[in-house]
């Protein structure tokens, strides 16, 4: 289990396939904020959830210049049913083999129903413009959580 990047941190980098196959790279956002948010499973009902309230949100974010990118394990092809069928409006990467969910410590031990196993710990960080880990949210619930989000990217950008 990778270390959670925490504020003031550099950012670990990425080059990972959004859903329509397209290779996306941290540094493809310099001068930008970036939302990174990691998910277990695309169509479940906490991440049907958050990535709606992202997507209700979008154009907030994007007046404050701030890209939104979901991360799960899920498929492209998987991520582009999700898209549809709720008209979500945010990115999504895919990432199979867990390399950027690690970097960002996001896999980690869970537990449910007495049982233990490896997953996807929901979790958020926000990145600044020049690459640096401006905050992070370890533990998610989902419901309410982009709000939040966006409340703290408007104290962190003084709007």
């Amino acid at each position: 289990m990778s270390n959670i990047p925490q504020p003031g941190q550099p950012a670990p980098n990425f080059s990972t396939p959004d859903q329509n196959g397209n290779l996306v790279s941290l540094s493809d956002f310099n001068n930008q904020w970036v939302v990174i948010y990691f998910y277990p499973k695309d169509d479940t009902p906490g991440c049907t959830t958050e990535a709606k309230d992202f997507t209700e949100l979008y154009q907030e974010f994007s007046q404050l210049e701030a890209k939104i990118l979901g991360v799960s394990p899920d498929s492209g092809k998987a991520h582009c049913k999700f898209i549809d069928k709720h008209s979500l409006s945010i990115t999504l990467l895919s990432d199979p083999e867990h390399k950027l969910i690690e970097a960002y410590g996001a896999w980690r031990l869970k537990k449910f129903m007495g049982k233990e196993y490896m997953g996807v710990a929901r979790s958020t960080f926000l990145i600044s413009p020049d690459g640096i880990i401006a905050y992070a949210w370890p533990n998610v619930k989902a419901k309410g959580h982009a709000q939040a989000v966006l409340q703290k990217l408007q104290e962190l950008t003084n709007i």
